[in-house]
C-alpha cells in the first residue's frame, strides 16, 4: 500500500513539472508581426496596377508572408478611410524586415511611391 502513495505522489510531482515546463514554452512564444499598408490614394492606376498590385505577391514569394487582408472594400468608422489596405503576416519581426530589404519588394516599394500617397509599417502581435 506504500508504495502506491510513492507511485501517485511521483505521477502528480510529474504532471506538476510538466504543466509548469509547458507553461514556460508558451510565455516563450514569439508574437507574430504584421506588415499594415495602408494606401491612402492612388495617383496612377495604371502604375499601380502593374509595379503593385500584379508584382507584390510574386515580391512575398518565399519570405514567409502570408497576405490577410488585401481589399479596397473598406468602410470607415471614424475619420476618411484608405483607398486599400493590407495586413501582411510573419512569423517575427526579423523575418519581415528581411522581406522588407529584398530586391523584390524594394522594387514594389519603389511603384508604391510613385503611384500612391501610402504609408506602412511593421507591428507586433500578441503572443498566443
Amino acid at each position: 500500500m506504500k508504495i502506491n502513495y510513492k507511485i501517485a505522489w511521483a505521477l502528480l510531482g510529474g504532471i506538476a513539472v510538466g504543466g509548469a515546463a509547458i507553461q514556460g514554452l508558451h510565455a516563450q512564444a514569439k508574437p507574430p508581426t504584421f506588415v499594415v499598408v495602408a494606401i491612402r490614394k492612388v495617383t496612377d492606376a495604371d502604375a499601380f496596377k502593374t509595379g503593385v498590385v500584379e508584382k507584390a505577391g510574386a515580391a512575398m514569394t518565399g519570405s514567409g508572408g502570408q497576405f490577410l487582408i488585401r481589399t479596397d472594400k473598406i468602410t470607415s468608422l471614424d475619420g476618411p478611410p484608405p483607398q486599400r489596405f493590407v495586413v501582411i503576416a510573419f512569423d517575427s519581426v526579423e523575418q519581415a524586415q528581411a522581406w522588407h530589404n529584398s530586391a523584390a519588394q524594394k522594387e514594389v516599394d519603389a511603384a508604391r511611391f510613385k503611384s500612391t500617397d501610402s504609408l506602412s509599417f511593421i507591428v507586433e502581435g500578441l503572443a498566443k
